[in-house]
């Protein structure tokens, strides 16, 4: 046998318990990767490069879809690759992961190298204002805003998946105005159903979703939009663009149909281009035009475009689904603050979100997805990493409480 595959081998039964060698089983009932989640595909690459025994691993963000507890013995995996003779890059977003596991660190902005230094002789501060090139905050300021009516809820809603399995299993959750209910979870449990049930991308199975009193299960998107509810959804170049257009005309796609965008069947393009360049300005697009094409804009510039395109609506329920992922930190900074806001002008928003930081950040409730079941909804307040994390494996909080007073 190979000795860089036997090393490989060993490093996982050395550590039968860790995330990895843990999907292995639950990946087998899926023939093709393209039915598998994109945290489950990133795990499975994870996978294969362990077996194989690599000597230099790349990974890139490989802690977004795994539980705190899972993100302790995949570092414990990765420590002990290094002791082997193996040679780790590990690329991230999250600065406490990268102060915690590395031996040096680099910083890059806008494609090019800041400095690198020791990781002993640096801080989470000093990486992040090398990052965005200014001083930056980490602790969003929440405030205090009275909670309203509810706008959003959900009664024992299920819907299947694309696998052909249960999506959604009996969820039930409601959302007031001026709340961030935050939805922890896993990759693949869940939250892509859960997002598109609500916006009416998914036909629900069972149970019924009420919009401000009324039932609008089985509503079509159009409707639920006109009900104004914004969805910034997962996958921004797929659902919430259309790459081929203009910034401008990808602004106005909620309301192309409505004056004073059109008439009588005729595009305006002076009013058009005049609410572009307005919110290109408010939203701090960085953009040569309203007319470059959205394809040719960076991940934090289209995301800002949706942004602008659902917000400006002024809506009153917003279903914001991943916001943040793929940003830099002055990027992700923006879209968060921008959340905050919506928050104190009073709309009920639902984060779906697999950065556990960020949920503990911004939400004000938080509710935690398995497997298509809501396992528990956690005041902020009575929310630690450790608590979610071990809802966010299934283990329900009686459980939890068992499995403390045995040890």
């Amino acid at each position: 046998m190979d000795k860089r595959f036997q090393i490989g081998l060993e490093i996982l039964d050395n550590y039968h318990t860790n995330p990895i060698t843990k999907c292995l089983t639950a990946f087998q009932s899926f023939p093709y990767i393209w039915q598998l989640s994109v945290g489950q595909q990133q795990r499975v690459e994870i996978i294969k490069a362990l077996y194989r025994g690599a000597a230099l691993l790349i990974l890139d963000e490989p802690t977004a879809v795994l539980t705190p507890q899972e993100v302790d013995e995949l570092f414990i995996i990765m420590r002990q690759m290094v002791k082997d003779g193996h040679a780790l890059i590990f690329i991230s977003h999250k600065l406490h992961e990268v102060v915690e596991i590395s031996n040096r660190v680099t910083v890059l902005r806008d494609g090019r190298k800041i400095g690198t230094r020791l990781t002993s002789e640096t801080t989470k501060q000093d990486l992040a204002n090398g990052t965005v090139g200014r001083d930056i905050g980490f602790a969003p300021d929440l405030g205090n805003v009275e909670l309203g009516e509810v706008r959003l809820q959900l009664k024992d809603v299920s819907c299947g998946s694309d696998r052909g399995t249960p999506g959604l299993r009996n969820v039930s959750l409601e959302v007031r105005s001026g709340e961030i209910l935050g939805i922890a979870g896993v990759s693949g449990n869940g939250q892509g159903e859960l997002a598109e049930t609500i916006t009416g991308l998914r036909k629900i199975t069972g149970g019924k979703i009420v919009l401000e009193g009324q039932n609008v299960t089985g509503f079509t998107p159009g409707y639920l939009t006109d009900r104004m509810l914004s969805y910034i959804p997962e996958e921004r170049m797929r659902d919430g663009m259309i790459k081929e257009f203009t910034i401008a005309e990808n602004m106005i796609l909620r309301e192309h149909h409505k004056m004073p965008y059109s008439r009588f069947g005729f595009l305006n393009l002076r009013d058009i281009s005049r609410h572009a360049d307005e919110l290109t300005a408010r939203f701090q697009v960085k953009t040569p035009s309203h007319e470059t094409h959205a394809k040719n804009l960076s991940g934090g510039n289209i995301q800002k475009v949706v942004l602008a395109r659902e917000i400006s609506r002024n809506p009153r329920v917003i279903v914001a689904a991943q916001p943040t992922r793929g940003l830099d930190i002055g990027a992700t900074e923006y879209v968060r603050e921008q959340l905050l806001e919506q928050r104190r002008q009073g709309a009920a928003i639902m984060l779906i979100s697999e950065d556990l930081d960020e949920i503990l950040a911004l939400s004000d409730r938080i509710a935690v997805i398995y497997e298509g079941q809501i396992m528990n909804i956690v005041p902020r307040e009575n929310a630690t990493p450790e608590r979610l994390g071990l809802l966010m494996a299934g283990v329900r909080p009686e459980e939890g409480m068992s499995q403390t007073s045995e040890v």
